[in-house]
């Protein structure tokens, strides 16, 4: 009877259909695509061929900054992708897979960035942009021979509803999100009046402009209102988190995991906005109250079921958009917004700010399939 062969190195994790690794990477494109092209105006033709820049001449001015950042820029994306491209199995491809995307992507970048008015291509970034993505297919495969991911694919049994990996990105996000600085602490997805302005400059002088309500005024936040507000805009993700965890004691772990991280987002984010002297200056009382009344309804939702996390967690992001959406923006913190965009953060101001804009949404999205979600043996029970 013939041996078994040896399972190969590189295919070393479980075929799997989908896996953490595919939202990761399909995020990280996005992510290299908006920085690639960003803002996305002065489109324009110069009549010569998109692949012209690899026979023009070389930079004459580089700067450490551009080689690293060029450089490192590319490394997640080989490595997200051999990750992803190894988990189905196909592990003897994933390493050509990581270094032939990476490299495919920037190409196209840079033959974009052609049209661009205030882009210049340059083969010099493709190369470099290359070379990182074969850096992190090459520590994505090393790491995968080495068997590095055998502790967290043990957290993931142990720790996670099964397929939910969505949700698990969307949460990871939650941080950043909180970037975006907000007129109420914690108060994502605040797009009515943008939305409201946008429909009003779309039918100006048509036929439809009466249909689009005007906006009136209205008075501004209580600060009992706001407390709720900002207890409801915490406990939400937090609920969000349960709806993922298997067991009470990792909600506990990720329940004091969360306050370092929650506290520390909104210090960062006032102190780009602000400056480092105002860093505490949005610790107002009323933030304070929501801040105490979100752990505390929190800790006695330790014990709820999947199911009840996330329809809790919709039901909270509900009413929080409801109440946010209707309170006015403050002339103060509109002026300080467009400060912060012509700054020097400008380019991580337009990521941070569809972030803050269409987070809350997409928790939704997730929260909403997980309540729809069949019952199973790690679903839609008490942990």
């Amino acid at each position: 009877m013939r041996p078994l062969p040896a399972p190969s190195p590189v295919a070393a994790p479980p075929a799997q259909r989908w896996s953490l690794a595919w939202p990761l990477s399909l995020a990280y494109l996005a992510l290299v695509v908006y920085a690639s092209l960003y803002p996305f105006t002065g489109w324009r033709s110069q009549g010569i061929r998109p692949w012209s820049f690899l026979w023009a001449p070389w930079p004459q001015y580089w700067t450490t900054f551009d080689v690293v950042s060029n450089l490192l820029g590319y490394m997640p994306l080989g490595w997200l992708i051999t990750l992803a491209v190894a988990r189905t199995g196909r592990g003897e491809g994933a390493w050509l897979a990581g270094m032939a995307l990476p490299s495919m992507v920037s190409f196209s970048m840079e033959a974009t960035q052609s049209y661009l008015l205030q882009r210049v291509p340059s083969q010099v970034d493709w190369m470099l942009n290359t070379a990182g993505g074969v850096l992190g297919a090459t520590l994505a495969l090393l790491m995968l021979r080495w068997r590095w991911f055998g502790p967290w694919t043990a957290f993931r049994e142990a720790a996670l509803v099964p397929r939910t990996h969505g949700g698990v990105l969307v949460l990871g996000l939650w941080p950043l999100a909180l970037l975006y600085p907000t007129s109420v602490p914690y108060g994502l997805g605040q797009v009515w009046s943008r939305l409201e302005a946008a429909l009003l400059r779309l039918t100006q002088d048509s036929i439809l402009e009466g249909w689009v309500p005007q906006p009136g005024l209205t008075a501004p936040l209580s600060p009992l209102t706001e407390a709720v507000v900002v207890a409801l805009c915490v406990w939400a993700p937090m609920l969000l988190a349960f709806a993922l965890l298997r067991g009470r004691l990792h909600r506990l772990v990720f329940m004091l995991l969360s306050v370092p991280v929650v506290l520390g987002a909104e210090v960062l984010s006032a102190s780009l906005t602000y400056g480092p002297g105002h860093a505490w200056a949005w610790f107002t009382p009323p933030v304070a109250l929501g801040l105490t009344f979100a752990a505390a309804m929190t800790a006695f939702s330790l014990a709820i079921g999947h199911r009840a996390a996330a329809v809790l967690s919709l039901l909270a992001w509900s009413f929080a958009l409801g109440v946010l959406n209707r309170a006015p923006e403050v002339p103060y913190f509109a002026q300080t917004l467009q400060i912060w965009e012509q700054g020097r953060f400008i380019h991580f101001h337009g990521l941070s700010q569809w972030l803050g804009w269409l987070w809350p949404y997409a928790a939704m999205g997730v929260g909403l399939r997980l309540t729809l979600r069949r019952p199973s043996p790690f679903y839609n029970r008490h942990p």
